[in-house]
């Protein structure tokens, strides 16, 4: 029977972050994944030979000495990392009904972008921008105070925090901002958190404004240039990624977390184990009830998911770069009324009409200028739903079937007549056009009700409400987007605060300085910037796809 120091259930950012860690500390790790891809959330996948990321769609604070730059420096993998900078002139382009606005890179320069485009409104942008940095840097000091002072004089060194914690985005927008447009583009990366304005947490949607105010990067090779990073790394400490490894129980005795057990009644045991699944999974499907206190029960059951999705991953065979399209992402919305979106989005049915209110869409060849074969452009286009308004389909062994076939084609007719607002004629140089529905995001992700971004991230289930890494069943721990922080960079963190948790460390302490480690960063815009390897492999990448036409 195999034996390890600490096994982790699933291999989103969050688990390989946290084995890392571990086998860097000299722990025989192993990563156990269901999906015959590692990276959860952040994977990459290919269709007729085109790459997409189903998560990962850009990542902030990547600049030399900023967090996330300084995380993966830490973590030892940053040199096998390339991100390309997203248009700092527009990282983020606002289609608000007829209006197009663009977020640029930099807090002063949106500043000035948006003073420029709402005089009246100079006092309350200044205001408002200056607040959302105050309350995202309280929020990150929170937990590094320490000692009885500190934590004494907490209120005082958190003031903005606390003032308006309690609060919805859309009561603190309104209440600094007047003009309906300036709002909708202030309220507009709620989407990045999946809530409408009037139940978004105002602290967390400032931590995910504050991530991005230095502009946008994506890395090369999608979400999947990350996660072989992180693979690689744990691998070279000595720990295994082995995928189509479907955990099937998690084997407790006298309360004692022992091991797993697969779902071909293969058991290996272990010292920890670590779950990157959602806690309802891992509570309730993969431990049981019998397990669980009456008070953890009843948190699970009062415990609500993020939002699900329906994922467009379009192939183009035209120049879209003639209508506009650079490698800035595009948030879409009918018009000002971004609550009304997206209670229409959750209540719809989403086969109706023939559009829909919102949605979010960007151009991955755009973005990662390598991955351009010089003729198709790659697209993921997306929108939320409530999954319990999505019909279930009964297909003979899943959800496969001829009415679901159905759906799909709707829905995809449906966003296209979207993107044929954004580049039109797109209809007719359609290459291929896959849909991913929630079904989808259950049975690739394995997240509860297809979400997308673990718990949901109202007040009550993030900060000290949010699940703990340290379970109540001893040497069992959890990860991911439901414990410390949703995102690419906050799953990363949080796999990094369970290692602390069962090395005995402070998570500050797993971090190592490297002055060795360093990611590089190119401009997508800017062909002139890339090294003379970056134009090698994108001509390798024309050729063989001139030669692939060619024998076809």
């Amino acid at each position: 029977m195999e034996q390890f120091d600490s096994i982790i259930i699933g291999s989103g950012v969050g688990g390989l972050a946290t084995a890392i860690c571990l086998a860097r500390a000299g722990q025989k790790v192993l990563v156990l994944e269901q999906h015959y891809v590692p990276g959860g959330w952040s994977h990459s996948f290919t269709i007729g030979g085109q790459r997409f990321s189903p998560g990962v769609h850009y990542v902030g604070l990547l600049d030399e000495g900023q967090s996330t730059s300084d995380l993966y420096r830490g973590l030892g993998i940053a040199n096998d990392m390339v991100f390309f900078r997203m248009n700092p002139k527009g990282y983020e382009h606002c289609l608000i009904g007829d209006e197009k606005i663009d977020l640029p890179a930099g807090v002063k320069n949106l500043e000035k972008s948006l003073i420029s485009r709402f005089p009246k409104e100079e006092k309350n942008i200044k205001e408002y921008l200056s607040l959302v940095q105050k309350v995202n840097y309280e929020l990150q000091l929170m937990p590094k105070l320490k000692g009885w002072w500190q934590k004494i004089t907490v209120p005082f060194r958190t003031k903005h925090f606390g003032k308006f914690a309690l609060f919805s985005l859309k009561k603190v927008v309104g209440w600094h901002t007047k003009d309906p447009i300036l709002q909708a583009v202030l309220n507009i990366q709620c989407g990045d958190h999946g809530l409408p304005p009037n139940r978004a947490c105002f602290p967390v949607h400032c931590s995910v404004m504050d991530h991005y105010f230095n502009g946008g990067f994506y890395p090369m090779g999608g979400g999947g240039g990350i996660v072989k990073a992180m693979t690689n790394g744990v691998k070279r400490h000595g720990g295994e990624v082995r995928v189509q490894q479907r955990v099937q129980k998690i084997l407790i005795e006298n309360n004692k977390a022992i091991g797993v057990q697969l779902a071909d009644g293969h058991t290996i045991l272990a010292t920890n184990i670590i779950s990157n699944a959602d806690p309802s999974t891992t509570y309730l499907n993969l431990i049981g009830k019998e397990f669980l206190s009456k008070k953890l029960i009843k948190k699970l059951e009062n415990t609500k998911y993020s939002v699900t999705s329906l994922i467009l991953f379009l192939t183009l065979d035209m120049d879209v770069t003639q209508f506009g399209m650079d490698s800035g992402n595009i948030w879409m919305v009918k018009d000002r009324d971004i609550d009304k979106h997206f209670n229409d989005l959750m209540t719809m049915d989403v086969t109706e009409g023939d559009e829909f209110p919102a949605l979010f869409m960007s151009c991955t060849t755009l973005k990662d200028p390598v991955s351009f074969n010089g003729r198709y452009h790659n697209f993921e286009i997306v929108t939320y739903v409530n999954y319990d308004n999505i019909k279930k389909f009964k297909g003979e062994t899943d959800y496969h079937c001829e009415e679901y076939t159905l759906f799909k084609e709707k829905i995809t007719k449906k966003l296209m007549n979207n993107v044929e607002k954004i580049i039109p004629g797109a209809k007719n140089h359609v290459v291929q056009a896959e849909l991913g529905t929630p079904m989808t995001n259950e049975f690739f992700v394995n997240s509860t009700k297809g979400n997308v971004y673990g718990t949901e991230k109202t007040l009550r289930h993030v900060g000290p409400f949010a699940y703990k890494n340290k379970s109540e069943i001893e040497n069992l721990f959890l990860c991911g987007a439901s414990t410390l922080s949703h995102g690419v960079a906050g799953a990363t963190h949080s796999g990094v605060m369970a290692a602390s948790v069962i090395l005995g460390c402070e998570k500050d302490d797993l971090i190592v300085h490297d002055e060795c480690q360093k990611i590089r960063v190119y401009e997508a815009e800017n062909q002139a910037d890339w090294p003379d390897w970056v134009h090698v492999k994108r001509s390798d990448k024309v050729r063989t796809f001139k030669e692939i036409k060619i024998d076809g």
